[in-house]
C-alpha cells in the first residue's frame, strides 16, 4: 500500500514536470512575444503546484515510512535517496520565493535574446543580479554560510567543489595552453573552405540525416530550431532537440545538432524498467555532457565518421566535392581562438568553460560585481585565448544559461569532456571503433553505450557509475593526453 501511494503521488509529480517541460519548449521556440509574461506566470503557477506536492506532509511522511522497510528494491532505495534531498534543497525556500524566482527566470530568457540581440547588457543585468541572488539565498536557507559555490556545484555534479575545479582548470592551462600557442605558430588550414552558404532547408535536411545515421529515434524525438541549441526530455518517448541555422556557416548547425543528438540519444537510452520511476533520467549534468561531447567532438570530429557518412549521405554539400577530403579533416578540427563558445574548436573549448567558472566564483565570493563583468569578461577571454571582444553580444551575453538560472552549470561542459576521454580509453578495449565508424555502425557504440551508461539512469552516482566502467575515478589525464595526440598529429608538433 505505501509503494502504490507513493507511484501515486510521483507520477503526479512527473505530469507536471511534463506539462512544465512542454511549457518551457514553447516559450522558447514558438511564443508569440506578447505571450511571454502570461505563459512567464503560467510557469510559476505550474512550478509553485510542482514545489507544494514534493514538499507536502503526505511526500515527506511516505519518504519516512518507506525507509523503514527492509526490503526495498534498488530502485525504490534509490529513488527515496534522491527524493529526499530534493525534498531537503527546497523545502527551506518559502512557497513566494520558489513561484517568483520560476517567474524570473522564464522571462528573463527572453529579456536575455533581445538585449544580446540588442548589444544592451544594462537591460538584462537587474535580471542577472536576481538570479544569482536568489540562488545564493536559496543555498543558504540551507543553512550553509561559507563555500556557497561549491553547494551549487555539488547539486549539478554530486562530490564537485571548488578545489576540485581550481585543481582541474589549474592543470588544463598548464598542458593545453603551450600545445595552442604552438599551434597558433603553425597554422596552416584555412577555416573558410567550410563557410560557404547553405540555405535553412537544406541545412535541416542535411542535420536530420545526421541524426538518423546516429541512431536518434525520430519516432520518439524531434529536431526544431531555437536561438540557441538544446535538448528537453518531456518524456523517454518524446526527446526535443534544437539547433540554429547561419546560412553562411553550415557545419555549426552540424556540430550543434551532432552535440544535442548526444543528449537525446542518451535519454533514448535509458532502460525500460526505469519507466515512470525518478530515476527516468539522464544520471549528472557532467555525464550528460560527456555523452554530447563524446559525440560532437570525438565521434563527430573524426576522420573516420566522415569517411563512412560522406560516401552514404544524400544531402551532403554540394560545395564538399571540390574540397580534398584530408583539407575537410584538418577544418573540422581547425584551432583558432575564438569569442564564441559554441563556435569553439575543441581545443580551446574548455578554456571558455574556464573564464565562465571563474566569473561565477567570483560573483559568490564577492570579489567581482554585476556593473563591471563585461570588463572582466572581456579581459579574461584576452588573458586566455588573446582575442578581443568587439561587442556583449559576442561576450558576457553570448550564452542563455544564466538567464535559465543554471548558475554552477557551466563547469559541467569541462567534466564532460574528462568524462567522454576516460569513456572513450575504454571504449577502444572493447569495439574497433575505426571500422565501426567506416562502415558506418554506429548503432554499435550506442549500443555499449547503452550498456555501460545509457540503462542505468540515475540509479548510480557519477562517480559509481565512471569507477564502473572504467575501474577508476574521473581522471583528467585522459582528456589531455587524447587532445595533445589528436592535435599534434594533426599539427605536426612534437609534444612531451
Amino acid at each position: 500500500m505505501l509503494e502504490k501511494n507513493f507511484r501515486k503521488i510521483i507520477k503526479e509529480k512527473k505530469n507536471l514536470d511534463m506539462l512544465l517541460a512542454l511549457l518551457q519548449w514553447d516559450l522558447e521556440t514558438k511564443t508569440p512575444e506578447k505571450n511571454i509574461k502570461n505563459l512567464s506566470f503560467l510557469i510559476g503557477e505550474l512550478s509553485l503546484k510542482s514545489y507544494n506536492l514534493t514538499t507536502s506532509d503526505e511526500m515527506i511522511n511516505l519518504i519516512g515510512e518507506l525507509k523503514k522497510v527492509d526490503s526495498l528494491t534498488p530502485i525504490l532505495k534509490k529513488e527515496l535517496e534522491i527524493l529526499e534531498r530534493e525534498v531537503n534543497k527546497i523545502k527551506v525556500i518559502p512557497p513566494e520565493e520558489y513561484q517568483a524566482y520560476s517567474e524570473l527566470t522564464a522571462e528573463a530568457q527572453t529579456i536575455w535574446e533581445k538585449a544580446r540581440e540588442n548589444n544592451d547588457y544594462n537591460s538584462f543585468k537587474p535580471y542577472l543580479k536576481k538570479i544569482f541572488d536568489y540562488n545564493k539565498k536559496f543555498i543558504e536557507y540551507r543553512g550553509v554560510e561559507t563555500d556557497v559555490y561549491s553547494a551549487i556545484l555539488d547539486d549539478y555534479e554530486k562530490g564537485m567543489s571548488i578545489d576540485k575545479l581550481d585543481s582541474f582548470f589549474a592543470n588544463l592551462k598548464a598542458e593545453i595552453i603551450p600545445l595552442l600557442n604552438k599551434i597558433i605558430k603553425k597554422q596552416s588550414t584555412d577555416k573558410k573552405l567550410l563557410r560557404f552558404k547553405v540555405d535553412k532547408e537544406t541545412q535541416k535536411n542535411f542535420s536530420m540525416e545526421i541524426l538518423n545515421y546516429l541512431s536518434f529515434d525520430f519516432k520518439r524525438g524531434v529536431l526544431d530550431e531555437s536561438a540557441h541549441p538544446f535538448t528537453l526530455t518531456v518524456n523517454r518517448d518524446d526527446i526535443r532537440l534544437t539547433t540554429k541555422y547561419i546560412e553562411d556557416n553550415p557545419f555549426s548547425s552540424i556540430f550543434s545538432t551532432i552535440h544535442e543528438g548526444g543528449h537525446g540519444i542518451y535519454e533514448q537510452g535509458i532502460g525500460e524498467n526505469l519507466k515512470d520511476t525518478l530515476l527516468d533520467d539522464g544520471n549528472s549534468m557532467g555525464i550528460h555532457e560527456s555523452q554530447s561531447r563524446f559525440y560532437e567532438n570525438i565521434i563527430g570530429r573524426s576522420r573516420d565518421f566522415w569517411m563512412g557518412f560522406l560516401e552514404k549521405s544524400i544531402y551532403k554539400y554540394k560545395e564538399l566535392n571540390s574540397i580534398e577530403f584530408n583539407d575537410f579533416y584538418k577544418s573540422i578540427n581547425y584551432v583558432a581562438p575564438s569569442l564564441i563558445r559554441v563556435e569553439a574548436d575543441e581545443l580551446t573549448y574548455s578554456l571558455h568553460i574556464m573564464i565562465r567558472y571563474e566569473i561565477e566564483k567570483g560573483l559568490f565570493n564577492g570579489e567581482y560585481n554585476f556593473d563591471e563583468l563585461p570588463t572582466i569578461w572581456n579581459k579574461k577571454v584576452k588573458e586566455y585565448l588573446g582575442v578581443d571582444v568587439p561587442s556583449d553580444s559576442n561576450g558576457i551575453l553570448q550564452d542563455v544559461h544564466w538567464s535559465c538560472g543554471l548558475i554552477g552549470y557551466f563547469p559541467s561542459y569541462a567534466l564532460g569532456n574528462v568524462y567522454s576521454a576516460q569513456i572513450y580509453n575504454c571504449m577502444k578495449k572493447d569495439l574497433d571503433i575505426s571500422t565501426i565508424l567506416k562502415n558506418g555502425e554506429l548503432f554499435k557504440i550506442k549500443e555499449w553505450l547503452k550498456d555501460k551508461i545509457y540503462q542505468y539512469g540515475k540509479l548510480k552516482e557519477p562517480n559509481e557509475l565512471i569507477s564502473d566502467i572504467t575501474g577508476e575515478e574521473l581522471n583528467s589525464k585522459y582528456y589531455i593526453e587524447y587532445l595533445k595526440e589528436k592535435y599534434s598529429k594533426i599539427y605536426k608538433i612534437a609534444i612531451n
